[in-house]
């Protein structure tokens, strides 16, 4: 007799309940199980309960705002958690993001790129922190010997642009704020230094992408951070 894979389960946590069902409909008919709140105090119990593998949470709560309950959830859990935000809510999707959320999407959103998003998320949250060799599109990185190659070919990095590269990896799918990656490679007195990022954003994508101009892999996520594409 084969097995049933165990069944992925999604908690919700939106007061809107138009949203709230139709992402329940989204994600039982691809295979979650899912359990719902409409509020952050719910919505912690419901966590601390359930164990979901993955969370979808809004930042925008009747009783708390979505960054607390964020921060209460990363006290003892490391589950993948998606974020959902209206467009002028950039702050609170960088705080979110800070904190320690995995995504986030923004209202109103596709359900299929939502689904992709929750993919990455739980790919990443089961991936061994030590895989020695990260593979992309075109890109592969040996964590083991420091090398980078493109397209099969070696390229040679400055300590800073391997930094950078790595930490993209470790994070592979991830949204990463411009505080997180200047904190992670530059230092804690570097995190408003936004314009060494982009000089060293620019000379990255100019020795991996194969068009610069119209990256592939390292994506800006506007006015927050970059990603570095699962392929």
């Amino acid at each position: 007799m084969s097995q049933e894979r165990p069944t992925t389960v999604a908690l919700i946590i939106d007061d809107e309940i138009q949203i709230r069902r139709l992402l329940k409909i989204s994600l039982e008919a691809n295979g979650y199980r899912v359990f719902e709140a409409a509020n952050g105090q719910t919505g912690l119990a419901e966590a601390a309960q359930r164990r979901p593998d993955v969370v979808v949470l809004d930042l925008g709560l009747p009783d708390m705002d979505g960054v607390t309950v964020l921060k209460r959830l990363r006290e003892w859990s490391n589950v993948p958690v998606v974020i959902l935000s209206v467009r002028d809510q950039e702050e609170e999707k960088i705080a979110a993001l800070d904190h320690g959320a995995d995504d986030y999407l923004t209202k109103p959103f596709s359900t299929g790129e939502l689904l992709a998003r929750l993919r990455v998320a739980q790919r990443h949250a089961q991936a061994p922190l030590d895989t020695a060799v990260f593979k992309t599109g075109h890109l592969e990185v040996d964590l083991t010997s420091r090398t980078v190659k493109v397209k099969g070919k070696p390229i040679k990095l400055t300590a800073t642009e391997y930094a950078l590269l790595q930490l993209y990896v470790r994070h592979a799918g991830k949204v990463l704020t411009h505080r997180q990656i200047l904190k992670e490679v530059w230092g804690p007195t570097y995190v408003e230094q936004t314009h060494y990022l982009r000089v060293y954003m620019t000379h990255l994508r100019e020795k991996i992408e194969e068009n610069p101009s119209a990256p592939e892999l390292l994506i800006t996520e506007s006015g927050v951070g970059y990603r570095l594409l699962v392929k």
